[in-house]
Order: structure tokens, then C-alpha cells, then sequence
């Protein structure tokens, strides 16, 4: 998922900084927030960033220009929402593009609005809709990481797609083809990506549980 240096066009490249600009800087405001009101839950806030730099980090073979591996963001987004973990997600892609050459600095604004902006809106799209339809924690968790993992790649797809079209089939074609290719290493990532996260709440929901109730997230448990 990670476009690397470079990449993308030069037009491409500013207009997705400038597309994740605004979510970032709300971002910023909401955490700040967040830290204010709760405090207590600044210890969870660096597991969930390093849980995502951790698995993100894990590069995997796929298509020319990018990678496959675990996004990580669906455990932030449950515990602080989306806004927060555009924050946490853009840590962790520049500090990863600065220090392991994984990622760009002139794809950072495309990295970010895939990996921190629409995995983890599409995240808590689906964490809300299981909760709200009766599932338990450990399903919307689930639900959360690999949709919001699979939505991460939908949109690198769709970027990529944009910047080179298919001579032939467009920008449908080129879609077509780079879904086609992150699809074989990116489904069974997901699923095991929500696994690993279920097992993480699960831990915090065992030795963390005033904090998640402080961030509402076991509130119908108790």
C-alpha cells in the first residue's frame, strides 16, 4: 500500500496532500481534545501507534511502486475514531518513509488518505453498524480492521489507477488490474489483520478496562 518516493506524478502527488490536509488538521484538533478529557489514556494512544507502525511495516511482494502488508488502524480507530487515527497514521508513515525508506515524503499525502483516512472511516463505518445491530465486541473489532485493511487497498488501487491508466481499458481497466493483484496477498492479510486485532482488545479489554470505558468502548458490556 505504501507508494514509494517518487512515484506518483508531481500533480498527483500534491493533490493528495492536499486532499489529506484537512482531515489531518482536524485530526490534530480532536486528539488534542481527547488528550485533554482523558489523560489516562495516553498509554493506549502509543500502543495503538505502534501497533500500527509494527504491522504496516511488514512488507510483503506486490505490484510495482507499492506493497502489501497489515495496516494496523482498525484498533485505534475502535478505542479514539477516525480522526484521531489520521493522526497516529501519519506518525507512523512519515517516520516510516523517513527512516525506513517505506514510503515517500512526495506520496505522503496519497499514503496518508489511504492507509489513515479512508481505511479508518471505513473502519469505524463498520465497527458502528456490528455494534449497533447487536454483534459482540470481538465481531465489530473484526469487522473493523479487515474492512477498514481491505478499504486501504481499494483506495491505492484507485490511486494508482488515476495516475496510470490502461493504454486499453482506462482508468477502469487499470483499476480492475491492480485490485486484481493486491487481492491475493491482501484478502488473507485482512482477515488475519482482524484476528490479531480481536486478540488485542481482547488483552486490553482484560488488563485496560477502565480506560475503555472512559473511551466508551466497553460501555454496553458493563
Amino acid at each position: 500500500m505504501h507508494i514509494m518516493e517518487g512515484f506518483l506524478p508531481l500533480a498527483h502527488a500534491v493533490g493528495w496532500n492536499l486532499a489529506a490536509a484537512p482531515f489531518v488538521v482536524h485530526g490534530v484538533r480532536k486528539l488534542a481534545r481527547q488528550m485533554k478529557e482523558n489523560p489516562e489514556t495516553k498509554l493506549l494512544l502509543g500502543a495503538s501507534g505502534g501497533f500500527a507502525f509494527v504491522l504496516s511495516a511488514l512488507k510483503l511482494p506486490s505490484v510495482t511502486g507499492s506493497s502489501s502488508h497489515p495496516t494496523g488502524t482498525g484498533l485505534g480507530t475502535v478505542l479514539f475514531g477516525p480522526p484521531t487515527m489520521t493522526v497516529l497514521g501519519g506518525v507512523v508513515l512519515l517516520f516510516q518513509a523517513l527512516l525506513l525508506a517505506h514510503g515517500g515524503l512526495t506520496t505522503l499525502g496519497a499514503n496518508i488518505f489511504s492507509m489513515a483516512v479512508v481505511g479508518p472511516w471505513v473502519a469505524y463505518a463498520a465497527y458502528r453498524l456490528a455494534r449497533r445491530s447487536g454483534a459482540s465486541l470481538a465481531v465489530s473489532t473484526f469487522l473493523a480492521a479487515a474492512l477498514g485493511d481491505l478499504a486501504t487497498y481499494v483506495t491505492t488501487s484507485i490511486q494508482l489507477a488515476l495516475a496510470f491508466p490502461d493504454p486499453a481499458g482506462g482508468f477502469a481497466g487499470a483499476a480492475a488490474k491492480f485490485m486484481g493483484v493486491f487481492a491475493l496477498t491482501q484478502v488473507p492479510l485482512a482477515i488475519s489483520e482482524g484476528l490479531l486485532t480481536v486478540l488485542v482488545m481482547n488483552w486490553l479489554a482484560q488488563y485496560s478496562r477502565p480506560e475503555l470505558q472512559q473511551l466508551r468502548v466497553l460501555s454496553k458490556e458493563v
